[in-house]
Order: C-alpha cells, then sequence, then structure tokens
C-alpha cells in the first residue's frame, strides 16, 4: 500500500455562524485531507511546522489520534500556532481572518526518505509563500525523483488577487511537478481568466500536467486525461459547513488511487473507470465533510468506506 506524505500549513480554525463561535478544529488545507486519510487506516505522513504552545499540543495530539504520523513536524519556539477566524454566510461557505506568527526559517531541517509509489499531496497558498520555497521546492524533487505520485490543488482565493502577478510563476512551477491538478472553477478564472475546463486543460498540459479534476460547487465534475474525459454529476445537499470540502474531494482522489494500486507510470493512461472512481470518491468525500462543522470525514463514513473498500 502507497504511503501518502501531505505538505502544508496547520492552523486552528474558530468557526463563526450569526457572529457566534460554534465549533474550533484542527485545520488547514492538505490537514484536514490528512485527518480524513489517516481515518481510513493509510500510512499518512503530514510534513508540517507549529508552536510550542497548548494549541500546538492540542492539534498534534489530534493528528496521533486519527492515524496521521506527526515524525515530519517541526515545532517552533517562543511562536504561536498559527489561528484562523471562518465566518460562514447564509450559504455556509467560509470567509477568513489569519492571526500568523512564524519564524523566519520554517521546514528547513526535516529530511524525507520517499519510495517509489508514494503519493504526495500539496498546495493553497502554503505552497506560493516565497519563504517556503526552498523546503518545499526540495521536498519535490526529492519525490519526483523517487517515482511519487505529485498532487497539486491551487486553492486560489480572491483575496490574493493583487499579488497574482508575483504569485503566478510560483503556481506554474507548481504545476510542472504535479502529475494531477484539482483545482475549482474559481482557481482556474483567477488564475488564468479561462472560464471552461477545456480551456484550462490546455494552460495545464502547456506546463506538463496531463491530468486534471475541474470542480465547480455543485455543478457537474470534470475528470481530464489526454485518453479519456469522463464526468460526475453533483447530488443537492444542504450543507452545515463546506470548510474542507475541497480538501476531502483531494483525500477521495488519493483513498482511490491508493487502494487501485496506481503508480507514477499509470497516471499516464488512467482506465476511464478509475477515473470514474476518483470522481465518485472525490464527490462522496466532499458531501459527507459539508454535513458538519468537522473538517474531515465523519468516523462513520470512514467505517463504511473501508468496508466497501473494492468499491
Amino acid at each position: 500500500m502507497a504511503r501518502i506524505f501531505a505538505i502544508g500549513e496547520t492552523v486552528y480554525d474558530i468557526i463563526f455562524k450569526n457572529a457566534l463561535p460554534v465549533a474550533a478544529k484542527a485545520g488547514g488545507s492538505t490537514l484536514n485531507a490528512s485527518v480524513s486519510l489517516g481515518k481510513l487506516g493509510l500510512d499518512m505522513n503530514f510534513v508540517s511546522d507549529m508552536g510550542k504552545d497548548k494549541i500546538g499540543d492540542t492539534i498534534l495530539g489530534f493528528l496521533s489520534a486519527n492515524g496521521v504520523s506527526t515524525h515530519c513536524i517541526e515545532r517552533y519556539d517562543n511562536r504561536k500556532t498559527a489561528i484562523a477566524i471562518a465566518f460562514l454566510d447564509e450559504k455556509n461557505d467560509a470567509s477568513y481572518t489569519f492571526y500568523k506568527d512564524f519564524p523566519e526559517n520554517r521546514l528547513a531541517n526535516l529530511a524525507y526518505e520517499f519510495e517509489e509509489g508514494d503519493i504526495i499531496l500539496f498546495g493553497s497558498f502554503f505552497a506560493i509563500t516565497e519563504k517556503l520555497r526552498p523546503a518545499l521546492l526540495a521536498f519535490l524533487n526529492q519525490a519526483r525523483a523517487k517515482g511519487c505520485i505529485v498532487i497539486y490543488d491551487p486553492n486560489f482565493r480572491k483575496p490574493h488577487l493583487q499579488e497574482l502577478e508575483k504569485l503566478k510563476p510560483y503556481i506554474l512551477e507548481n504545476i510542472a511537478f504535479a502529475d494531477l491538478v484539482r483545482g475549482s472553477d474559481e482557481d482556474f478564472n483567477l488564475i488564468f481568466g479561462v472560464t471552461n475546463a477545456t480551456e484550462a486543460y490546455k494552460i495545464l498540459l502547456g506546463k506538463g500536467c496531463s491530468n486534471m479534476i475541474y470542480t465547480a460547487n455543485s455543478k457537474e465534475v470534470l475528470m481530464i486525461s489526454q485518453h479519456h474525459t469522463v464526468s460526475a454529476a453533483v447530488p443537492a445537499i444542504e450543507p452545515v459547513s463546506t470548510i474542507g470540502a475541497g480538501d476531502n474531494f483531494n483525500a477521495g482522489i488519493i483513498w482511490t488511487l491508493a487502494h487501485d494500486g496506481i503508480t507514477k507510470k499509470n497516471m499516464e493512461h488512467l482506465p476511464a473507470i478509475v477515473m470514474e472512481n476518483i470522481l465518485r470518491n472525490g464527490i462522496s468525500f466532499a458531501a459527507d465533510v459539508c454535513m458538519s462543522y468537522d473538517n474531515y470525514i465523519s468516523d462513520e463514513f470512514a467505517s463504511r468506506m473501508k468496508d466497501n473498500v473494492r468499491f
């Protein structure tokens, strides 16, 4: 079974609805996916950093309790673990205010022992933060040299649009590392100004990535490769919170790749049935997360997935 490595930021989400706090959860884009995959019993390794404070201790204990290896997490002194205040609107979509207290040098002392067949997940603003580029590029170069599958989620949001000219080269470099990019219609529109999946795929293919998943909230989801285009409908739900929906779509992708035994070589010729499984599981994972204030799949959903591992 493939090992999974997810690299990204750790935050503690405090969630508000109607101006009142309703939940507090460990968060961060790839952390959310990591917890779901840890619940499913995969060999899940989270790469991140956090402060040596009470919140950091709480998050570290939560990760371990949910099957996520923390041996690739740095703890920094005299700084606080990042906090995100999430405000849910009438559709239960979130806007954020962040409080961060990072040290100057981050993730500089970690070492990785990747193996062929490992699966790598990275993305969000963490992946285009200038000070983190040396550490991230070292991580990605080692993973690519070992033949790992690399999945990238841009997760680019409008508040960063004024920085796009500076950040876009980093996004393009990240795409070039990826075997699969999973992005939303908003991501591709903000970054590249395109309005449909066909235009977005042409850009990715030109940068060397031949597999794309294109999501559009409650609309149809598409997966495109050089050989197939498959689609899946998104069932209507009444979400409690959409925090973690995209992150857990990514977890559904990785769950499918791991249990279908997909390797980097297979990624160039994914069968249509595997692509259909990827979309179906991605949608199911995302829908389950939306039904509570948790940022990760429920224990009940995890049990059902493990019982039905052959899909």
